[in-house]
């Protein structure tokens, strides 16, 4: 089974951010971070991760998208964004942004 069966990704676009959604299809193993190829995104705006995985697929995927504004990672008990790596003084680490996930 290749990755795109495995990771299905969805990008929805907003002003400040992509928010960047993904869902597992099966269980992923980590062996299958050597092919991914998550979505390319606007780096002059902020990415938001959202989705139910591993925290070495988060860890791979704030990696990945370090060049952009700041990355946030969505968590649905305050239903917004904690801010984890930022480039802007605008948003700083540990600040919550407010995610439109619908």
């Amino acid at each position: 089974m290749s990755d795109h069966d495995e990771i299905k990704f969805n990008l929805v676009e907003r002003e400040d951010y992509t928010l960047v959604q993904f869902d597992l299809e099966n269980i992923i193993s980590p062996d299958s971070l050597k092919s991914l190829a998550p979505p390319k995104v606007d780096g002059r705006k902020g990415v938001v991760l959202s989705g139910r995985g591993p925290i070495w697929l988060y860890c791979y995927l704030t990696h990945f998208y370090h060049p952009t504004k700041f990355i946030a990672v969505y968590d649905p008990r305050i239903s917004g964004g904690v801010i984890v790596e930022s480039h802007t003084p605008n948003h700083s680490v540990g600040d919550v942004i407010k995610v439109d996930i619908e």
